[in-house]
């Protein structure tokens, strides 16, 4: 968790695999802890073909049956079928904005939110920022982006820097 923090999460993510990456694990980690995701994170990047969302985009439902039963992975159901249906929404916001990344930093006008805040009491779960995103990934078709899972996508790609005043990182 420490060397997570210290050279990934809040550090602003421009590129489209890893800012699918982020989505998809994020969506993953509702219901449970980070440090369960992370401890998959490898077990993901082989199942998901390394977050390469054309080939995500490509996988079939028996492709999803052999996921249920990979170890490497959360096994839910719902959540292998998000994965690809998102990497297929994720693939039509790519073509009509060019990338993702475009897409994406305008909720934020293309510049991290920055709170200064003293103790984790005064982070919040969800922002008008990261309602409009929920809204508008899910008017897409993307699922498992609530707001609070959108919030935690945004702090974790940099779009929001909420590390507390006294972290060497803020």
């Amino acid at each position: 968790m420490q060397a997570y923090h210290d050279r990934e999460w809040g550090v602003p993510q421009h590129n489209d695999r890893i800012l699918f990456e982020f989505l998809i694990l994020e969506g993953a980690q509702a219901g449970l802890s980070w440090r369960t995701i992370l401890h998959r994170r490898a077990g993901y990047r082989k199942a998901f073909h390394r977050f390469n969302a054309k080939r995500v985009a490509a996988m079939t439902a028996r492709d999803a049956a052999r996921l249920l039963k990979d170890p490497g992975i959360i096994r839910n159901r719902l959540k292998i079928r998000s994965t690809i249906e998102n990497a297929k929404a994720f693939l039509r916001v790519r073509k009509e904005f060019g990338s993702f990344d475009r897409y994406l930093w305008r909720f934020v006008q293309g510049d991290p939110l920055v709170h200064r805040v003293r103790n984790f009491k005064q982070i919040p779960v969800t922002t008008p920022e990261s309602d409009a995103m929920s809204q508008d990934l899910r008017r897409r078709g993307f699922n498992f982006v609530g707001s609070t899972i959108c919030y935690a996508y945004m702090q974790a790609i940099g779009m929001v820097d909420d590390h507390q005043i006294h972290c060497y990182r803020s």
